[in-house]
């Protein structure tokens, strides 16, 4: 959202400066002052621009009968007398905002440099006045009363075409609006069918009610529009404007809703005092049995219990995805923690092996059941498998055995042997050097080589490969390494369920 419109409370004078300029300046210090005790909120001062010489047909230009000829033509001010409201409004540090009603007050518009424009309710599919208004670059705000859906899709689609920075308004344009035809819900509406929209709420109903805003807050409008006007003896307020004084408790009234509502549009931050409750609730992490320094903690070495001591893991730190490290000798039934150990999180590293392996398999357009165990081997451990290991899925292991291997771009499988069983390599994707007995292969693709019993073998890729394998029935055991490094790595394997996608 543009800073401009960002929490932002437009102050409607519409016609409330009754044509004097003065009180025009007197109505904007009075409502200032009060908008300066929320420092929290932005502010816009909102202006009606009508160039009567041409809005107002000449036929009916004198025709007092006509109410709204008889309000504009009463209330008119001349081009000083409105770049005096503007520089007043921005002397105090606020926004200048304007809803002109024809072409011609946007030259005025452009010459007072206004910061935000206002599309009227009943201006919002008038064509001509928005194709001008769209050329001026500066954020625009359309109220949407009496707008079909079609009419919002139209529009919408004719800002975002122009790239625009701009909002819409849920709005009643009824002068006040009774509570059951406010429809707050529409709100719901806007954002649902607009999500990346800002919708904020213009407001008519009975200046004495100080709820609603409430529920437009907490329905999610991000904008808020309110008539405002200074009553004197010589100028008596309208039904649906607000006084300062209702208007500084319209104001408490929406700040405090913001407070309660807090942030909707991502997950809140984290509230310390709300942690330290839930840990205080949570099982902890204890060990079996006596843990050395530097040994990984296994899931048959620990044990979940109540209540956790201060600064301890806790059993919802404990995942198939997460690893602890002893940094310190733990004593048997002694409290795991950020004391005597560290804690990895895996996720991130193999949601990133299953996007390459997913990239592979796509490319190479082989089908897998929906759902299948991935067998992850990490030689050297998990930071380091995008040089050293390989992904493989078990099809079938029987009476024979069946499984895919997958190397990606730039890995080695290290030099290994296996006692019982035989097995043949078919190079069904990419590229694979196979080394056997030191001896270096380039396979062909839909080449079959057969590696018996007790052979060293190795292979690496450079743009990634897809290999089948036929053996004997597998064993876990059988897989011999030349470097004691990995046969000593007990922590090789991770297992996850692979899930293609579509």
């Amino acid at each position: 959202m543009h800073n401009k419109l960002k929490d932002l409370i437009v102050l409607e004078i519409a016609n409330n400066h009754m044509g004097d300029v003065e009180h025009g300046i007197d109505l904007i210090n009075t409502f200032s002052k009060i908008c300066k005790k929320f420092k929290h909120l932005n502010f816009a001062f909102k202006m009606q621009y009508r160039d009567l010489e041409t809005f107002i047909h000449k036929s009916v230009k004198n025709d007092l009968n006509n109410h709204y000829v008889k309000r504009f033509s009463e209330t008119r001010l001349t081009e000083s007398n409105f770049n005096k409201l503007v520089q007043k409004i921005k002397s105090n540090s606020y926004q200048a905002m304007v809803t002109p009603f024809d072409n011609n007050s946007l030259k005025l518009i452009l010459k007072q440099d206004i910061d935000i424009l206002k599309v009227a309710s009943c201006s919002f599919t008038d064509w001509p006045l928005l194709e001008d208004m769209v050329k001026i670059n500066k954020p625009i705000i359309a109220s949407t009363a009496g707008a079909s859906e079609t009419d919002i899709d139209n529009v919408i689609s004719f800002f975002k075409n122009r790239k625009k920075e701009f909002a819409i308004m849920h709005c009643v344009a009824e002068y006040p609006t009774k509570d059951e035809r406010l429809n707050l819900s529409q709100i719901d509406y806007l954002r649902n069918r607009y999500p990346d929209t800002t919708i904020g709420y213009s407001t008519h109903e009975d200046p004495n009610n100080f709820n609603l805003v409430s529920i437009a807050v907490a329905k999610g409008a991000k904008i808020f529009e309110k008539h405002v006007a200074l009553p004197t003896a010589e100028y008596p307020i309208n039904r649906y404007s607000v006084s300062p004084h209702q208007f500084e408790q319209w104001l408490n009234s929406l700040s405090n809703a913001m407070k309660i509502c807090g942030e909707g549009n991502k997950r809140s931050l984290i509230n310390n005092v709300e942690q330290e409750s839930l840990h205080s609730l949570r099982r902890g992490i204890f060990v079996k049995k006596k843990i050395n320094k530097g040994d990984v903690i296994l899931s048959k070495d620990i044990y979940f219990a109540f209540p956790p001591k201060q600064n301890q893991y806790t059993a919802n730190d404990y995942s198939k995805y997460s690893s602890f490290k002893a940094k310190t000798e733990i004593k048997k039934d002694e409290a795991v923690s950020k004391n005597n150990s560290s804690i990895s999180y895996q996720r991130s590293i193999l949601e990133e092996i299953t996007k390459k392996v997913n990239k592979i398999i796509s490319a190479a357009e082989i089908k897998l059941p929906s759902s299948i165990q991935m067998e992850i081997s990490h030689h050297y451990g998990l930071e380091k498998f995008n040089e050293y290991g390989m992904v493989i899925f078990t099809l079938i292991n029987r009476a024979y055995c069946k499984k895919l291997l997958i190397s990606l771009p730039g890995q080695v499988h290290p030099a290994q042997f296996h006692k019982k069983k035989e097995e043949s390599f078919l190079l069904m994707y990419g590229d694979l050097t196979l080394t056997l007995d030191n001896k270096n292969i380039k396979m062909k693709l839909g080449e079959v080589i057969t590696i018996e019993k007790g052979m060293v073998h190795k292979f690496s890729s450079k743009k990634g490969a897809i290999v089948e394998e036929i053996s004997d029935t597998h064993s876990t055991d059988d897989s011999f390494y030349i470097d004691d490094k990995i046969t000593l790595n007990k922590h090789r394997k991770t297992f996850i369920n692979f899930y293609k996608n579509l």
